[in-house]
C-alpha cells in the first residue's frame, strides 16, 4: 500500500508541475491576446482531478483494497503510459499547451505529435480518461475508477470539448 500511496503523491506532484507550466502558459498567451472560453466549468474539473486522486488513496486505505498483482501491474504500466502521453502533448502544443481553454488569435492549429493524427480527436482527453481508469485500478480501487469515469465524460461531453470546439472555431475563422 506504501508504493501505492507514493505513486498518487507522485501524480500529485506531477499535476502541481503541470500547473506551473499552465501557469507560464496562460500569461504567455495573455500577452499575446488570448481569450479564455469556458471559465465557469474549469473549477469543477480541478475539483474532479483532485477528488481522483484523494478518492484514490481513501478508498484503498478506507475500504482495505488489496493489490492484485493480475490486474495492478498492467494498470501501473498504463498509468505510466499516460504520463508519457500527457508529456508529449505538452510538448506538442508548446506554449499553447494549458489547463484552461485559452486561445491567441493568428495563432495556426497544432498539427503535430498526436495531433496530426486526424482520427484521434481530443487527446488529452483520452489520456485523462484512461489514466483515471488505470491509476485507481494499481490498487483495485474500482468505485474511484467508476465514479471518475463517469463524472469526467459528463464533464468532457457536456461542457469542456463543446467549449474547446468553440475556441478553436474561433481560432480557424
Amino acid at each position: 500500500m506504501t508504493a501505492y500511496l507514493l505513486l498518487v503523491l507522485a501524480t500529485g506532484v506531477e499535476r502541481l508541475v503541470e500547473l506551473v507550466i499552465s501557469t507560464r502558459n496562460a500569461k504567455w498567451s495573455f500577452e499575446r491576446g488570448g481569450i479564455e472560453y469556458g471559465r465557469s466549468h474549469f473549477p469543477f474539473m480541478v475539483a474532479l482531478h483532485t477528488g481522483l486522486l484523494v478518492a484514490c488513496v481513501a478508498e484503498v486505505v478506507l475500504l482495505d483494497r488489496p493489490f492484485l498483482p493480475a490486474l495492478g501491474w498492467p494498470m501501473l504500466v498504463v498509468a505510466l503510459l499516460c504520463q508519457a502521453g500527457r508529456y508529449w502533448i505538452i510538448a506538442s502544443l508548446g506554449r499553447q499547451w494549458n489547463t484552461r481553454v485559452i486561445v491567441v488569435p493568428g495563432l495556426d492549429l497544432v498539427r503535430r505529435g498526436p495531433y496530426r493524427l486526424p482520427w484521434l480527436r481530443h487527446p488529452n482527453y483520452w489520456v485523462v480518461a484512461i489514466e483515471g481508469i488505470a491509476l485507481p485500478l494499481v490498487h483495485t480501487a474500482w468505485i474511484t475508477a467508476v465514479v471518475f469515469t463517469v463524472l469526467n465524460a459528463w464533464l468532457l461531453l457536456r461542457f469542456r470539448i463543446p467549449v474547446e470546439n468553440q475556441a478553436l472555431a474561433a481560432l480557424r475563422s
